[in-house]
């Protein structure tokens, strides 16, 4: 699986993020870290329909940050 680098833009701060895809069991799962974050984990929540966070240190990653990763590894644009 490819590693990659995202560039976005939300609310006028701009990220660089950066994206190593892994396989945990059976499904595909991302580590995703930017600037000195912590490293956080996206896997597929089936409550939101999405990508999301999870771990303890999900609830520090600024909600409109997740979504904006969340939209970019699922449409593959990493």
């Amino acid at each position: 699986m490819k590693q990659g680098l995202m560039e976005f833009t939300v609310d006028g701060v701009p990220y660089e993020v950066k994206v190593e895809p892994y396989e945990y069991n059976t499904e595909t799962r991302f580590r995703v870290s930017y600037g000195d974050s912590p490293e956080y984990i996206f896997t597929w929540d089936s409550e939101l329909g999405r990508l999301a966070a999870i771990g303890d240190d999900a609830a520090t990653l600024p909600d409109d940050v997740e979504t904006a990763i969340a939209e970019r590894l699922q449409a593959g644009k990493y």
